[in-house]
């Protein structure tokens, strides 16, 4: 009884703070603002510079390069590797697995001293399957599921469909009718208030 209490005590606190309200007002989101990533990010260091929560153990390069949607948290699941090296663009509502790769620049073929910089562009409500790795120049379109272990090598603009193989291909296209938009309660680009993020993005990001 004294724990619950205490736990209600918390949760007004949290709600009333400013610094603290994504907390209370993510924690239905698919990628929460939980305490320990938190801590671990912007106490301790761990992808400090990223504006989204960022799994310690994933690495992000370059993120004023990375365009992160509402409820869009690249890097958030353990091991991956979200690439900034050109622009990285990821809309509203998409979730990436565990140890997902996302590159956006490469090696000249004929001097690897040289980068070959392009862009990746992710649509909204993708789903991102485990150990994936989507390389420069892709643009997947809105509803793409990508079968875990995939190597998307080429654009699939319209969406709608599941991919996956080496190289990815078409598995099964989605009935468009049967794939339902949604939005959160409090919606947040990372620790961002989605309403505040337009004047963050001009003052803060090469996008």
């Amino acid at each position: 009884m004294i724990i619950s209490i205490t736990k209600k005590c918390i949760w007004k606190i949290i709600n009333i703070l400013p610094f603290t309200r994504f907390f209370f007002e993510t924690r239905e989101a698919q990628t929460p603002i939980t305490f320990s990533i938190w801590f671990f990010q912007k106490v301790l260091g761990f992808n400090k510079t990223a504006y989204w929560p960022v799994h310690f153990t994933s690495i992000v390069g370059n993120p004023k390069n990375i365009y992160a949607g509402i409820d869009t948290s690249p890097g958030y699941s353990p091991g991956c590797y979200i690439q900034g090296g050109g622009k990285v663009y990821i809309g509203d509502y998409t979730q990436i697995a565990p140890n997902v790769g996302i590159i956006s620049s490469n090696h000249d073929l004929h001097d690897s001293r040289k980068k070959v910089v392009s862009e990746v562009r992710i649509g909204k409500y993708c789903w991102i399957g485990m150990n994936s790795v989507i390389l420069p120049g892709v643009v997947l379109g809105d509803f793409t599921i990508v079968a875990a272990g995939s190597i998307v090598t080429k654009s699939f603009p319209e969406g709608f469909c599941v991919i996956g193989g080496n190289t990815a291909k078409i598995i099964k296209l989605l009935e468009k009718d049967k794939c339902k938009p949604f939005i959160n309660t409090y919606e947040y680009n990372g620790y961002i208030k989605a309403e505040k993020f337009e004047d963050f993005r001009k003052k803060n990001l090469k996008l």
